[in-house]
């Protein structure tokens, strides 16, 4: 069966017969692929009023504040792999629904806190099972030892892209 990349690596083969533009069907297919992921992913956090963002913050909290006393902005930035000025904008808007606390650190007072509130908990975990779900609908076309494979060869990937950052 064949799918929109088929088509472009067939045009592309007539193009420039030579030339191997494999690579273009692996990239062109994750490429394509994320952008339906991300829109059906964005509709299960908007049932929740969130932003994939914001929707990542929370989570970060949630499992990463073990004790409960929050992370510094810092801590959350590493946890959650975005930039700083990415998190102030997001922290911003969690903090005007209620979902989060940002609090002076009392054993430092140049450091900031940030913590969820019992509503913003209540919030991703409901977010959270529905994420779940919806991961699970988007990848149940393939068997357990597909996704297996597909997650092993996605981590080499990421490795070594990791490795030269």
């Amino acid at each position: 069966m064949e799918d929109s990349v088929d088509r472009i690596i067939a045009q592309w083969a007539q193009v420039h017969p030579r030339m191997d533009v494999g690579p273009m069907g692996v990239l062109g297919r994750l490429s394509r692929l994320t952008r339906f992921f991300e829109r059906d992913l964005q509709g299960v956090f908007s049932e929740h009023s969130l932003q994939p963002g914001e929707f990542d913050i929370l989570a970060t909290l949630r499992r990463a504040d073990t004790d409960g006393t929050g992370l510094t902005a810092g801590q959350l930035s590493e946890s959650a792999m975005v930039t700083s000025g990415a998190i102030t904008n997001r922290l911003d808007r969690l903090l005007a629904k209620g979902l989060i606390t940002r609090e002076t650190d009392p054993s430092s007072r140049r450091t900031i806190r940030v913590a969820l509130t019992p509503r913003g908990q209540e919030i991703v975990d409901a977010a959270l099972r529905d994420h779940v779900d919806n991961e699970e609908r988007l990848l149940s076309i393939l068997s357990t030892s597909q996704r297996e494979q597909l997650e092993g060869l996605l981590r080499l990937l990421l490795q070594d892209r990791e490795s030269r950052s």
